[in-house]
This record gives C-alpha cells, structure tokens and sequence, in this order.
C-alpha cells in the first residue's frame, strides 16, 4: 500500500503544484462552460482528459512511443490555446443547450494524449519498469483526484460569477478564457524549442 500512496501523491503533486499550471489552465478551460449543476458532465470531461493522459503516459513509460520533450512542453500551451479559442467562439445557445457530445470531450481526450507524454521520463526515472502497472493506476487515480478539485474551485468560482453576482454566463466563459489564452499563449512563447 505504501508504493500506492507514493505514486498517489505524486500524481496529485503533478496536477497541484505552481509548475503544473499549464494542467490548471487546461482544466479550467475545459471547465468553463459548466455550471455547478453540470458536475456530472464535467466529471465525464476530466475523466476523458485522464484517459488520454493515461494512454499516452503508459506507452511513453513503456518506450513504446517517444517524442522530444522540448516539443512537447511546448504542444501543451498550444491545447490550452485552442481550448481557449474554442471557448471564446462559443455561442449562447451552444452554451445553453450542449450537443449530446460537444467537440469539447473529444479535445479533452487528444488533448489528454499530448499532456501524458510529458511525464514519462520523469515517471521512469524514479524507479524504472518494475511495478509499473500498479504504479500508472495509482498515479493516474492520485491526478483524477487532484483534476477533479480544480474543477470543483472552477465550478464554484464560476457560481460565484454567473449564479451570485448575475454575471452573464457567456461574458463569464469569454473573460476567464481570455485571460487562460493570454496566460497560454505567453507559456508557449516561453516554451518554443
């Protein structure tokens, strides 16, 4: 159990520490449309955004694929960016009345696979191949955990916004994401190879 709550820990570190801001970003991009009554909606979202990162980080752990790191921290600013933009182009009734399956959940997803490439070689540095099944399991559970708490202080923040202080639930969505664009587009100035 003690190998468990280590790689647990590490994954919540990964997702809530100041040098996993892009994560943030991303997540509260991602989470910006919904309201607090959505929850359910949004934990399919961060789940789907885990399964990508899960898949991604599984086959970099295992050598199966390999990309630059360099490259990808850099990708990474960039889906936070069209996250961003997508949110930005959003319309009222796209808002209001959701397809049954928004683009969003399959931007989470890809989106999930460029992010799980990032910390492959970390993750293999601490200890190598041995365990690592149990290892990715808890680690991934230890980033749901920590995802699913930034989305909880997305969502009240955003109740805070749109329910409280009556803010129109369209300029909530445009204003914090042009602010997460600024922040992601400055991140990926700061990250070209």
């Amino acid at each position: 159990m003690g190998d468990f709550n280590l790689y647990f820990k590490l994954g919540t570190q990964h997702i809530l520490t100041w040098e996993a801001m892009d994560h943030i970003l991303f997540v509260s991009a991602l989470c910006l449309r919904y309201l607090l009554s959505d929850w359910k909606k949004v934990v399919v979202l961060v789940t789907a955004f885990t399964i990508g990162h899960s898949v991604t980080l599984a086959l970099s752990a295992l050598e199966i694929v390999h990309f630059p790191a360099r490259w990808i921290e850099f990708f990474i600013p960039l889906t936070i960016v069209a996250t961003a933009i997508n949110n930005l182009l959003q319309r009222k009734n796209q808002i209001e009345h959701p397809a049954k399956l928004p683009l969003i959940y399959f931007f989470a997803l890809f989106f999930g696979l460029i992010h799980g490439l990032a910390y492959a070689n970390t993750f293999l540095s601490l200890e190598g191949k041995e365990g690592l099944v149990l290892h990715l399991f808890a680690f991934n559970v230890g980033i749901e955990v920590a995802q699913l708490l930034v989305v909880a202080i997305v969502l009240i923040i955003s109740f805070i916004f749109v329910q409280l202080l009556k803010l129109r639930r369209l300029l909530w969505m445009r204003i914090a994401s042009a602010v997460i664009l600024i922040a992601s587009i400055k991140m990926a100035v700061e990250r070209f190879p």
